[in-house]
C-alpha cells in the first residue's frame, strides 16, 4: 500500500469515526429528550400519609353532614353547597338522612385516589372509568359531591332535579353535580362513566 492510499484510508476511517460519534451523541440526546417528555407526562406520586382534613379527606365515611364546617364541605362551589343543604333539609323531612362521602378534594388527594384506582383496576384506562385525574376532576374544582347512604341516593334520584342536583355518571350513583336547568327541565341524560364525559378529555 502506497503512502497516498494509506493517507486516504486513515482519513476515511477518521471521517467514519466522527460520523459514528455524532450519530451516537444525537441518538443519546433524542433518547434523553424522550425520557424527559415521558417523565413530564407522568404525575408525581403522592404519599397518602401526607394528606389531612385540609385536603378534603374524610376519614370515616358516613360521619360528615352536609352542614359540617370541614374543607370537604365548605370548599365546595357555594351554589352547589346551597342546593345540597336545601335537598338534605327536605330529605330529612321525609325521614331520609344524607351524609357526605366525599366533596371538595385537593389535587394531591385526587392524585392519591387515582394512584389507588390504577393499583386496584390494573391500568390507567380502567381507572379512568372511576377516578378522574387532578386536572379534570370536578371534585378538585369543588363542583361535585359524593353523597350517601343508599336511601339518600334513591331519594335524590327521585327529587334531586327539584334542587338542580343530578347524577352525572350511570356507574356512580353517589356522584352529584349542580345543573340549575334541571329544576325546569329535569336532569340531562347520564354518561355511562367518566370516560364518556368530554370534560375528562380536556
Amino acid at each position: 500500500m502506497n503512502t497516498r492510499s494509506s493517507l486516504r484510508q486513515r482519513r476515511l476511517t477518521a471521517i467514519i469515526g466522527v460520523a459514528l460519534l455524532a450519530a451516537a451523541i444525537t441518538g443519546s440526546a433524542v433518547l434523553i429528550g424522550q425520557q424527559s417528555l415521558a417523565s413530564a407526562s407522568v404525575p408525581p406520586t403522592v404519599s397518602p400519609a401526607s394528606l389531612s382534613e385540609a385536603d378534603g379527606v374524610i376519614r370515616d365515611e358516613g360521619t360528615v353532614s352536609v352542614f359540617d364546617e370541614t374543607p370537604a364541605v365548605t370548599n365546595l362551589d357555594s351554589d352547589l353547597l346551597a342546593a345540597v343543604r336545601a335537598a338534605a333539609t327536605a330529605a330529612e323531612q321525609d325521614g331520609v338522612r344524607m351524609h357526605v362521602n366525599s366533596g371538595w378534594r385537593s389535587a394531591e388527594y385526587q392524585q392519591v385516589l387515582r394512584q389507588d384506582a390504577v393499583a386496584e383496576y390494573g391500568s390507567e384506562e380502567e381507572a379512568a372509568r372511576w377516578v378522574a385525574t387532578p386536572e379534570n376532576s370536578e371534585h378538585v374544582s369543588g363542583d361535585a359531591i359524593d353523597l350517601g347512604p343508599l336511601t339518600a341516593q334513591d331519594w335524590l334520584a327521585q327529587h334531586g332535579d327539584e334542587f338542580g342536583l343530578c347524577q352525572i355518571y350511570a356507574n356512580e350513583r353517589w356522584h352529584f353535580e349542580l345543573r340549575p336547568a334541571a329544576v325546569a327541565n329535569g336532569c340531562p341524560l347520564m354518561y355511562d362513566d367518566p370516560t364518556a364525559d368530554p370534560r375528562t378529555q380536556r
